[in-house]
């Protein structure tokens, strides 16, 4: 697989620093993979690090980059200009086996012992994706923990150029997979057989994985989040894809479009269905704006006519960069409920969100895009078609 560039990799590593200079945490030891690909850039077996701690990035705002790499591994990370040490990482979890006790108290006084060379006694560090007995053993060495996770939050919400410009090539290499999905849906392929068009695509053009299985068809898109299966699609389907893709250089790639499974014509109730998802992302893309508030985007927002509300999306827009990342703003409900603080800024990518269901003919439109705030405005980074048989 293709490194990421140097610069982007430095890029990365110099935010995060920084963020942590400035929240007054010295040190962070995470295991989680897309964090530790964010905090050096070391990559190896993404999906299987999601399933436990197994590698570790031990990090100083003012000191080394230490990676614990997977045991044989090591080399993966050698000549990263982000890593000043490799080793290999220990097994504290149980399924290492019954000297994982062990393992684990060693590795807390290693780390303890660089904390200690680094910032001094008593030092602060910051953690994410630890069991219970590691974080135990970690106090035990005298070590003040607080969480990683808002340091990784904060430092990843604003995107540095060299990011953009791997996110803006991953964008286009899912779009093309998406074309080479589209071109599948056909009457008698089923939802899973479609659905693997973007995954060879995506990993013939150095992508990583699809995160969900958010591929429906028929009367599968209503209610939304129902998964790709084995259903086959009939003449007159409604097809929803969510992309949800990891893909070059590690970067989420984040739309959705609705196809129509011909042969024939789209319904004209399909077609407004699409026309009122539409209207709605639209109007909720224009209100994205440097300086705006959360609240005010959600005040503002396209209001819902009464019977799509029940079925509607959950959120009005998310970020996004090596993942599904922060903010989350919800839609309003009835009642009210807790608002987000802070607002839009230059540098933050999202992804507008919209769906519109129908229960009485049982489907359901899905669109997104995925937007650039800039000093001026937005950048709309996605731009695959909409179906002309729905619009």
């Amino acid at each position: 697989m293709s490194r990421p560039p140097d610069g982007l990799l430095l890029a990365r590593q110099r935010r995060l620093r920084a963020v942590m200079s400035a929240l007054d945490v010295p040190a962070l030891l995470t295991s989680d993979p897309i964090d530790i690909v964010y905090g050096c850039g070391a990559r190896n077996m993404t999906v299987y690090g999601m399933m436990g701690p197994s590698r570790f990035l031990l990090l100083f705002a003012d000191g080394p980059s230490i990676v614990y790499e997977f045991a044989g591994g090591e080399h993966l990370a050698a000549d990263l200009p982000t890593v000043d040490d490799v080793r290999s990482a220990p097994g504290i979890t149980a399924l290492s086996g019954p000297d994982h006790v062990h393992q684990l108290i060693h590795f807390a006084r290693e780390v303890a012992a660089e904390c200690r060379a680094a910032v001094g006694p008593g030092a602060v560090l910051a953690v994410e994706r630890l069991d219970f007995e590691m974080t135990d053993a970690l106090r035990a060495e005298g070590l003040t923990l607080h969480d990683a996770t808002t340091l990784f939050v904060e430092a990843r919400r604003l995107k540095q150029p060299p990011e953009l410009v791997a996110m803006r090539e991953a964008v286009e290499r899912v779009e093309a997979g998406v074309g080479q999905l589209q071109a599948s849906i056909v009457e008698g392929a089923s939802e899973v057989e479609v659905w693997a068009e973007l995954h060879r695509a995506l990993i013939a053009g150095e992508g990583e994985y699809v995160s969900t299985r958010l591929l429906q068809g028929g009367p599968n898109t209503f209610p939304y989040f129902n998964e790709a299966g084995s259903r086959r699609l009939e003449p007159g389907d409604l097809v929803c894809l969510d992309t949800d893709a990891v893909g070059f250089h590690g970067y989420a790639v984040d739309f959705s479009r609705t196809f129509h499974c011909g042969p024939g014509a789209a319904t004209s109730r399909q077609r407004d269905l699409h026309a009122k998802a539409w209207e709605q992302l639209e109007h909720n893309a224009a209100l994205l704006a440097p300086g705006r508030s959360y609240g005010d985007f959600v005040a503002r927002s396209w209001v819902l006519p009464e019977e799509h509300r029940s079925s509607a999306y959950y959120c009005l827009f998310h970020g996004l960069g090596l993942s599904g990342e922060h903010p989350t703003v919800l839609r309003p409900r009835d009642g009210g409920g807790p608002s987000l603080d802070g607002g839009l800024e230059p540098g933050m990518v999202v992804c507008v969100e919209s769906y519109i269901g129908d229960p009485d003919t049982h489907q359901g439109v899905k669109l997104e895009d995925q937007y650039l705030v800039t000093e001026t405005g937005t950048e709309r980074l996605t731009t695959y078609p909409f179906d002309p048989a729905l619009t």
